[in-house]
């Protein structure tokens, strides 16, 4: 089928680009595909982050899309899917993550006139509650005709808005794009890092609801042979963090690589993790652990949202029932006491040949077809 695309692609970066691009490669072996993204993603004035683009040095894949839509200016909106038209696909699909873009992609649905429309929803409610949240989601919701949701927490959030929505549900892929492991005594001495400590992994965006502040409580409360990488770029201030590390005398304990990781990168830390934690206190899923089960990482993460989904609780990591740092700890403990990282890996590497984009593709191809 022809396919139009939209969602951010190179030369933007982050999980929703990367998302897009794995997608992109998937379809187009099958599929005529067209891909189309943002001129403008975020006014800089909004965006939180350090850059919002690639930088150089960054092997990600630079996708051949059209750059037109400005998220804030609806002439775009127009402009956009008279462009997408023009191509006459029988589907167009989109990537919704925040309700910031409702107008926008809501607004390019409601023009496209022969397509079928179908949204790929990362969050529908968001984690950080906004005056617009309700409206934009409404306009957003009414200009689809299907959706892929990929947790049960998030198919409910939109049942709850649309309780005639027709969905397809299906576990996000694994993030097979970063390359493997590699050798941990080696990289732990690039890193310059101790080999005899036990490390743990926080990676990502650091944003309020992923729940680093707890995570450092936890590791105060564990001995000095437990040692805290946190790798990624934080979104607003490090400052609260900070002064936990400071108050709670962790400083030598915690080992702190605060900029974006280029996808080239992204292997050093897992290749050193003994495990990944996700001490969330909100969440739908997380591309996280799509990148740590590509590297056979287990991945101990608290009962939020659909995280559990894709986590199999004593097989391939571990649940956390509530957000506490006394539980997280707990679950460390039983972690590396059980030497439980061997049989969570080898149960992580047969799982993860069921999530891969090929299959995503194939379920998502037929979903449209039935619509």
């Amino acid at each position: 089928m022809k396919i139009a695309l939209l969602s951010a692609f190179y030369p933007y970066r982050g999980g929703i680009a990367q998302f897009g691009a794995k997608l992109f490669r998937a379809l187009e072996t099958k599929n005529e595909v067209k891909a189309f993204t943002f001129k403008r993603q975020y006014p800089s004035l909004l965006f939180p982050g350090k850059t919002q683009f690639v930088q150089s040095g960054d092997s990600a894949d630079n996708i051949p899309a059209i750059r037109i839509l400005d998220s804030i200016n609806p002439i775009s909106y127009s402009k956009t899917a008279r462009k997408i038209n023009r191509f006459e696909p029988d589907v167009i699909i989109s990537q919704y993550w925040m309700t910031f873009f409702g107008p926008a992609i809501g607004s390019v649905h409601k023009k496209v006139n022969t397509a079928k429309r179908v949204s790929i929803i990362h969050n529908l409610i968001p984690h950080e509650k906004r005056f617009f949240d309700k409206p934009a989601n409404r306009h957003f919701l009414k200009y689809n005709d299907g959706f892929v949701v990929l947790s049960e927490a998030v198919r409910d959030d939109l049942l709850g808005l649309k309780p005639n929505a027709k969905y397809l549900l299906i576990d996000h892929p694994v993030y097979d794009q970063f390359g493997e492991l590699k050798d941990r005594l080696e990289t732990i001495e690039q890193l310059g890092l101790d080999s005899k400590k036990k490390y743990l992994l926080f990676f990502g965006f650091i944003r309020g609801y992923k729940g680093l502040d707890l995570l450092l409580e936890s590791l105060s409360e564990l001995d000095e042979n437990y040692h805290l990488i946190v790798a990624g770029e934080i979104y607003g201030s490090f400052d609260k963090y900070q002064k936990i590390i400071d108050q709670l005398h962790l400083s030598n304990r915690v080992h702190l690589f605060n900029d974006y990781i280029p996808d080239a990168e992204v292997t050093n830390y897992f290749s050193v993790a003994d495990v990944c934690i996700l001490p969330y206190k909100s969440a739908t899923q997380s591309g996280i652990t799509a990148v740590s089960h590509h590297f056979e990482v287990p991945v101990i993460a608290t009962d939020v949202g659909g995280l559990k989904e894709t986590i199999e609780h004593g097989k391939t990591g571990l649940i956390v029932r509530s957000a506490e740092p006394e539980l997280i700890k707990k679950a460390v403990v039983e972690y590396f006491t059980k030497n439980m990282k061997p049989s969570m890996s080898e149960n992580i590497r047969i799982k993860k040949v069921q999530r891969s984009w090929p299959k995503f593709a194939e379920r998502l191809t037929e979903f449209i077809e039935t619509l």
